[in-house]
């Protein structure tokens, strides 16, 4: 079977593909791949990871052809942002109604 270890920075996507003649689990592909050498910023406890963009437990066991998916930690909470423009939006037509 082969499998695909994915992990990207905003700059550059690393993409492993990986051959075992054994099932793997999530956990045994990332390490087989040697990313976590690599990337000594990846801590398998900390980070969460997926096959095809849906979360996954390092123990799944993979099937032929999965891409499994390491993700970074968010620097600010994408709903949190979309709520502060959309506040900033409101404001700033509150105020153009107010001086027009």
């Amino acid at each position: 079977m082969w499998v695909e270890v994915a992990y990207a920075l905003p700059e550059r996507q690393w993409l492993i593909r990986l051959e075992s003649d054994q099932p793997l689990t999530v956990r045994q592909a990332i390490e087989q791949s040697n990313i976590l050498v690599e990337f000594t910023e990846i801590d398998l406890e900390q980070n969460r990871v997926g096959i095809f963009s849906q979360l996954a437990g390092l123990d799944d066991v993979l099937r032929q052809g999965d891409r499994v998916e390491i993700y970074r930690s968010l620097i600010a909470d994408p709903k949190a942002m979309r709520r502060q423009r959309a506040a900033e939006k409101a404001a700033a037509k509150k105020a153009a109604k107010l001086a027009g």
